[in-house]
Formats: C-alpha cells, structure tokens, sequence
C-alpha cells in the first residue's frame, strides 16, 4: 500500500531538476503564505467584520426602538441625527411588504455575517449587497410598512483586507521570481554536462569542455573531461592500428601480385589471385571499421533521399522499397550511407529478395530492412554485432567475410543515439530495425 502511494506521488512530481529544486523553494513560501492568510483571515479579518456587522445591527435595533415611540417630529430629527453620524440613509416606505428572499449567498462572508447578526434582533427582514457596488440596502418590517437601510459596506467590512492580500503576495512572487533566476544558474551548468554528455555519445566532436557551476558539479564536469579524452585516445590508438595493420599488409600483397604474373601455371595463379582478393577484401573492412567513429560534420539531410541514391546504386530488381517521403534527421550523411551499405551488401550476399521501409512516429524515424533469406539463429542476435564474430551457421559464412559488417552498422546507429535490433521477418528471413530519435 504505502509502495504504491510513494510510487503515485512520485509519478506526480516533476522529473527536472530544476522544477523540483523550484518546488523545494516555493512549498514553504506558498505553504507560510496560505497559513498567515488563514490566520489573518479568520481571526482578523472575520472577527473585525464581525464585529463591525454586530456594532451596524445594534445601531439599527436602537433605532427601529427608538422610531417605535417617538412623534412624527422626533421621527424626523431621529433619521436626520442617524445620517449624520453613523451615514445610515433610513426611509419609512408606507404600505410595502418585505421582498421574496433571493437565493442566500453563503459563499460571501459579509451576507453570511449580516445575516447571523439579524437573525438575533429582527424576524422579517431582507438585504441586498450586489445591487450597489459599495451601498447595501437593508428592510425591516415595521408595522404597515417597512424602514429602508442604505448604509457604505465599509460599515460591515474592513477594506485593508486587499490592502493586505497584495503585500502578501507579491513579496512571495517576488521571492520566488528570485529563486527561479537563482536555480536557472544553478541547473545550466548540469543541463550543458547532460548536452556535452549526450553529443558526446553520439560521437559528434565536443568542444573544449569547460566545468562550471557549484563546487560538486565542477568536480562532475573535469571527470567528464577526463573520460572523455581518455575514450579518444584509445579510439584513436585503435583506429590507428588497424588503419597501419591493414597498410602495412597491402605492400606484401602487392608483391605477391607483382609474383603471380611470373609464374606459368595457371590453376596456381587463379588459386593464389582468389586468395590474395580475398585478403585485400578484408583488409578493406579492417579500414573501414577503424575509419567508423571517423569525425565528420553533423548535418540537416533527408533520408529517404539518401537510402533511394543507395538503393539505385546497386542497380538491383530484387532490392524494394516502401518510403515515406522527405523525412529528415541530423546526424552525419556518410555514415548513414556506410550503415545502410553494410546492410544492403549483407542481405544480397545471403538472400536473393531485400525490402526496404522508411517511416516514422511522434518520436522515431524507423528504418526495416527484411530479406528472405536463411536468417540468423535467435541466440545469435546479440553476437553478430560483436566486432569480428562470425556466425557459422544458418547464412553459409564467407571466407572473405572478417564479421564486421553488422559491427560497423551497429556502431554507426548507436553513435548517432539510435537503436538497431535483429527479428524473423516476413519472408522467414532476417528483419534488421533502426530506430533514429529525432
């Protein structure tokens, strides 16, 4: 029970740093003043207008007392001194009834409070405190008729009330105004780590990196620094590598090329020349993994564009598409190229159908490529991307093949923050799914 209430108010609070850092500032200042308006309202506000309402109906009461035994010249001079000294505006009306009650307002704590009061003195009454902006009208039975009030709602209410609600709440946006500048400092230097962090992962060039911000988030961002070159330096000491690897090996086999137009036996010759094209074939892959994470400009460009120049390359019938049109992504075209190229070359080498979806949703551009061929072995999916591992069965495994294909293009997709999954397509095949967020 109490796991899952946690769980529920968990789900209701901000998941951003900066609104829960704004929520733990302004709680307690709307919490203080919610409190103080409580406090100021109930036993001031309520209490002086009480007060106030009790002190108008005991004047009223005194008078309808006093108009009951006095003559019609003391009557008059009555009214007169009651106008002039406590501004009640009183009016005998002759042969008029009291009005229907109107629905009570009990929202309104001046009806609710002049209503109390009255109910104590007097048994048939009616007042109306919206017709007039600042007067209310008061009627009371007296014999034949009824006496008419008109008195200021001044004299049942307390006007600094407003006066009061503004000094206390604008120190409180103020406060809080302040704290949102203060917190937005606070936070740029975590949300320009998590930017850095993010290009960062998608292999676009980070600038100089500068930490700044708090003492621990500093600390955060040198680490990051740090790692961050470190990771470089080994991607670039492994690129190196394999690029000096694979050139150095290019001039023996161009010797032995230079060797095979001498010798005379021909099966021996075509022998050694598959050989050493199979060689040369690999030492291309060999570059082209260590050239993956090469540094390339990140640019605006359109896929379907991209894959539809790639598919008329290869000047295949059996290689179909299903495109979404002009759908465009950020990230480096090239790559993309390589990515769709090892794919498209990994499904005509074993399957003799290829088609090729291009869609997207509120989130992702989704790429499928789906051929009909023998198809990899579930427990083989995570393998394949392995740099340099090779599935036996199932797809007929090429001598010339090193196992960098899928490792590449897996490579490609996760530097650009995307996902790529293996699955049985259709054809009883392999279906290969990209997911590029944008």
């Amino acid at each position: 029970m109490f796991y899952g209430l946690n769980k529920f108010i968990k789900n209701l609070l901000p998941k951003q740093l900066f609104y829960r850092a704004l929520l733990i500032v302004a709680t307690p200042i709307i919490l203080l003043q919610i409190t103080i308006s409580v406090v100021f309202f109930d036993s001031l506000w309520i209490k002086t207008n009480k007060g106030m309402t009790r002190s108008l109906v005991s004047e009223i009461y005194t008078f309808v007392e006093a108009y009951k035994n006095e003559a019609d010249y003391n009557k008059q001079k009555l009214t007169d001194l009651y106008y002039q000294n406590f501004q009640l505006n009183i009016k005998y009306i002759e042969n008029e009834s009291i009005p229907s009650l109107k629905s009570e307002r009990w929202f309104s704590p001046i009806d609710r409070t002049l209503r109390r009061e009255l109910k104590s003195k007097f048994k048939n009454y009616w007042f109306d405190t919206l017709t007039y902006r600042e007067m209310i009208i008061l009627k009371i039975k007296h014999r034949n008729g009824i006496l008419q009030f008109t008195f200021p709602k001044e004299r049942v209410t307390n006007t600094s009330a407003r006066i009061f609600a503004l000094w206390i709440t604008l120190p409180a946006f103020l406060l809080i105004f302040i704290a949102i500048i203060f917190l937005k400092n606070q936070t740029r230097p975590i949300i320009n780590l998590a930017k850095a962090s993010a290009r960062f992962g998608r292999g676009e060039d980070v600038d100089e990196f500068r930490p700044s911000g708090a003492l621990e988030i500093r600390q955060a961002g040198y680490e990051f620094d740090k790692m961050r070159k470190r990771i470089i330096r080994h991607l670039n000491q492994r690129s190196e590598m394999l690029s000096g690897i694979s050139h150095d090996l290019r001039t023996p086999l161009t010797r032995i090329k230079l060797q095979l137009a001498f010798i005379k036996d021909q099966n021996i010759v075509k022998k050694l020349s598959e050989d050493v094209q199979e060689m040369e074939k690999m030492l291309n892959e060999y570059l082209q993994f260590a050239s993956s994470r090469s540094e390339e400009r990140t640019e605006t460009f359109d896929v379907t564009d991209l894959i539809e120049k790639t598919i008329k390359k290869y000047e295949n019938t059996n290689i179909t598409s299903e495109l979404t049109e002009k759908i465009h992504m950020f990230g480096r075209k090239n790559l993309i190229q390589r990515c769709m190229n090892n794919l498209i070359d990994n499904g005509i080498k074993y399957a003799n159908k290829i088609n090729i979806k291009l869609n997207k949703n509120n989130e992702f551009i989704i790429i499928i490529l789906d051929d009909d061929g023998p198809g990899i072995p579930k427990n083989e999916y995570e393998n394949v991307f392995k740099p340099f591992y090779k599935a036996n069965k199932s797809r007929g495994d090429s001598k010339s093949s090193v196992g960098l294909g899928l490792s590449i293009a897996s490579d490609i997709v996760n530097s650009h923050g995307g996902n790529i999954s293996l699955n049985k397509s259709p054809q009883n095949g392999l279906r290969v799914k990209i997911l590029f967020p944008f």
